[in-house]
């Protein structure tokens, strides 16, 4: 049906490694994969298999759930759409760890995949929306406090030289050579 690949952490993983819930809906434990490292697992790759074709107005979605937390949609695969690297951008593990009875387990990060209506992945990329949006905030701000370090004053005109951003552009870029890092710093 799917499989998933955890960019430089793993060979693929077929649907067998996820406990299967019910008919369309299946879990990864990240525990046993990656102990409790999995907010260092940053991205997923999921894929359809050759074997296996979705129907025409369904996805796979994926999501992910800190211990403790809510499930969060993460992005989908379609027929249209046969594979994604996804971010994954974990929750704050929630409140409910103290709500857990002595004797049981910890709860645990997931991963979780289910079969949905094509139609609904429209409200659910909402979160996609606001994590772009977020972006771009963080980039203009970077940009203004660049600028704002080179700027005079002309009456209530701000004046800067006029390669500013040409100056700023090529440190943005060589800042993100040197620092794979960086740009992943704008995205939280």
């Amino acid at each position: 049906m799917f499989g998933v690949v955890f960019p430089n952490r793993s060979f693929p993983i077929d649907i067998s490694t996820f406990s299967q819930i019910d008919i369309f809906h299946w879990i990864l434990d990240m525990n046993t994969f990656v102990g409790e490292a999995y907010d260092q697992v940053r991205e997923v790759c999921i894929f359809l298999l050759n074997n296996f074709t979705l129907p025409p107005d369904k996805a796979l979605a994926v999501y992910i759930q800190s211990p403790g937390s809510q499930f969060m949609f993460v992005g989908a695969v379609t027929l249209a759409r046969p594979s994604a690297v996804l971010s994954l951008r974990w929750p704050e593990p929630g409140g409910q760890l103290q709500l857990m009875a002595p004797e049981s387990a910890p709860p645990t990060a997931k991963i979780g995949v289910s079969v949905v209506e094509l139609a609904t992945l429209s409200s659910l990329d909402v979160v996609a929306e606001n994590r772009i949006e977020r972006l771009a905030m963080k980039v203009g701000e970077n940009l203004f406090n660049f600028m704002q370090s080179f700027c005079g004053v002309d009456g209530n005109k701000l004046v800067v030289p006029m390669d500013i951003l040409d100056r700023w552009f090529k440190k943005f870029q060589e800042r993100a050579k040197r620092d794979p890092e960086y740009l992943k710093g704008f995205t939280l």
